[in-house]
């Protein structure tokens, strides 16, 4: 493990939503639309459990961690984890946020979220296919 942890705060920005052509797409929008595609193609991996076992087979290559996680000792495990293995890690303001976006969640008819369960960790090990909020977020992996 190397003494250098690279952690990248992911902080909502003041930007166009995602539908407008020619404006620029924050990394909360992107980061969101990652992780709905990677949903999408079964490539995510949503808990402590899970995250650990895919960053272990080296499959992983994006976490994203949520900061108001009160549990040390899981955020110290994540970190270690991905500093290790070479993993990026994103960070997000709130664990239900996260359970949203990874689908631990109940859709109304309305399009609504309901009963979202909280997730303190997404793994990421498929992409699924390349489109402008993958490229939005490996630029702003890449900046860090």
């Amino acid at each position: 493990m190397s003494g250098e942890e690279a952690v990248v705060v992911a902080e909502p920005v003041a930007a166009a939503a995602p539908g407008i052509p020619g404006e620029p797409m924050d990394i909360m929008t992107a980061l969101q639309l990652v992780l709905r595609k990677s949903l999408a193609y079964g490539g995510l991996a949503r808990g402590l459990h899970e995250g650990a076992k895919v960053i272990e087979k080296h499959a992983g290559q994006l976490c994203v961690l949520a900061e108001d996680c009160d549990q040390p000792d899981y955020v110290k495990l994540v970190k270690a984890l991905c500093a290790e293995h070479n993993v990026s890690l994103l960070t997000v303001p709130s664990a239900k946020t996260l359970g949203e976006w990874a689908g631990l969640c109940k859709i109304d008819s309305e399009g609504k979220a309901r009963k979202v369960t909280g997730c303190s960790c997404v793994v990421v090990k498929d992409f699924g296919e390349e489109h402008e909020a993958y490229n939005v977020v490996l630029q702003h992996v890449k900046a860090q």
